[in-house]
């Protein structure tokens, strides 16, 4: 497909768990810039994760920059720009300097767990008001740990300059010339604070978790007039701000209901779409991808936090430092490895343990351990289409995108233990693409710029009784 030379282009920027991006496509989907910026991730104690907040926020700018400059004298005709984040990821900062009093506490952050633990009685009444289980890995237990052990975050509530809350909106706040303090429904409803039915922050909730409304920021639709992005003497305007996972679902046209979409990162994550009525599904979770004065669209969402985190797990428990070079070859070798029992970051859908002991079960050398650890990405992705079975309409294909969707080894065991075709795009930025397809109002002649590659399923016996076997390990150790 020839790019559009002439038209509107669209800024999307992804911030993503290890690097910043910002992707300018035209109107017909086809990328014309691109600019990328790395980011460092802090591991200060067991369970903690952090990022620099003044860090990411310079990331995101020298991302921008980038494209700017690629595109010459063309960037004036950047239309409009969208943002993408971690979704979970909280900060706090104050609202008269917008100086970050925090650092960023990560999505995969489980320090507040045991503190959440109190509330386990009432697991189904939260679930049912935010369609989340009760997890540490949301904001709630993140901002009320903040709230009580950091001094700084303590005066600026006593002087009322706090303001905390997803890390989209400190991005906003910090980004845009307006300083405004919004948040898209996407990423206020990763906190445990926000109710899926009144599209606002729940009172019974922040009372329960002890959290103040007056510092939180205010809910808006996922396509809203943000503010004014200035980049460099050039003024953008900010229209779309949504989670990474939902503009992932967009990234080649409306979702269709009988696909289920694999997005493979930092964390891997499936989701099914519903439409514009949602249900309450007792072991996954509920969410709105896109709430504007057009529609309401909600997805059914299974969870893996162990995918490239995992990966980067064994990769530095084994003293390996070309896994990513290796992994290609190590999965396509002939092999019967071990089962790994996959608990980085802690257990996520359909399992929910938050603090669940990852091991191995049998014996191997380490590149057997390594491409066990990846088998249980896929068991565990596995396990949610499982269990979205029985709750959705019939699957026909899946669609993979994400950083390590780029493993054929992957790709093709998902096909062969599902049995049914997997289809990976060419182009599997899905999270900048998806918010640039929002940003371009959902256009009909948003296709792709080159074909992807279809994986048909094969009859692989081998693996189908590794996954038996793994069901009934994880079964046995999770009560499941």
């Amino acid at each position: 497909m020839a790019p559009d030379r002439a038209g509107p282009l669209y800024l999307a920027l992804d911030q993503g768990g290890h690097a910043s991006r910002a992707l300018v496509f035209d109107r017909r989907g086809a990328v014309v810039a691109r600019g990328l910026c790395e980011l460092s991730v802090a591991y200060p104690r067991d369970a903690w994760v952090e990022q620099d907040p003044e860090a990411m926020v310079g990331s995101i700018r020298r991302a921008i920059a980038q494209t700017l400059e690629t595109l010459g004298e063309r960037r004036a005709a950047i239309a409009t720009a969208g943002l993408a984040t971690q979704r979970s990821s909280v900060v706090c900062w104050d609202r008269a300097t917008g100086a970050a009093l925090s650092p960023v506490i990560s999505w995969q952050d489980r320090r507040a767990h045991a503190w959440l633990e109190r509330f386990a009685d009432r697991t189904e009444e939260i679930h049912r008001r935010t369609g989340l289980m009760l997890s540490a890995h949301y904001g709630a237990s993140k901002l009320h740990w903040c709230l009580d052990h950091l001094p700084e975050v303590q005066q600026a509530r006593e002087s009322g300059c706090l303001a905390f809350g997803p890390l989209a909106s400190f991005l906003l706040f910090r980004m845009l010339r307006e300083r405004p303090l919004w948040v898209d429904p996407a990423n206020a409803g990763r906190t445990l604070l926000w109710n899926l039915a009144s599209r606002d922050w729940d009172p019974v909730l922040l009372e329960m978790f002890g959290i103040p409304l007056a510092a939180l920021p205010h809910c808006v639709p996922t396509r809203h007039a943000f503010g004014t992005l200035e980049i460099d003497g050039q003024a953008i305007p900010l229209t779309i701000s949504n989670g990474d996972q939902p503009a992932a679902l967009f990234a080649f046209g409306a979702p269709h209901a009988d696909s289920a979409y694999i997005n493979l990162g930092t964390g891997a994550f499936v989701q099914r779409a519903l439409g514009p009525n949602p249900d309450y599904y007792p072991r996954l979770l509920t969410g709105i991808v896109r709430h504007d004065s057009v529609e309401t669209s909600y997805v059914l969402e299974g969870t893996v936090n162990g995918a490239g985190a995992a990966l980067d797990w064994i990769g530095l428990e084994l003293g390996i430092t070309d896994l990513e070079a290796q992994l290609p070859a190590w999965l396509a070798r002939e092999s019967d490895p071990p089962l790994f029992l996959n608990g980085v970051s802690g257990l996520g859908a359909p399992f929910w343990v938050a603090d669940f002991e990852s091991r191995f079960v049998g014996e191997a050398e380490e590149w057997q351990k390594v491409v066990a650890v990846a088998e249980s990405i896929v068991f565990l992705l596995q396990a949610n289409l499982d269990e979205m079975r029985a709750l959705s309409p019939p699957t026909a294909q899946l669609f993979l995108t994400g950083g390590l969707s780029r493993y054929d080894g992957l790709c093709q065991r998902l096909a062969d233990l599902n049995g049914l075709p997997a289809y990976r795009p060419a182009e599997y930025e899905a999270t900048a693409r998806g918010t640039a397809y929002l940003l371009a109002d959902c256009p009909d002649d948003w296709s792709e710029p080159e074909p992807g590659r279809h994986f048909t399923p094969h009859a692989n016996a081998a693996l189908r009784a590794r996954y038996q076997r793994w069901r009934a390990v994880m079964s046995e150790a999770t009560a499941f």
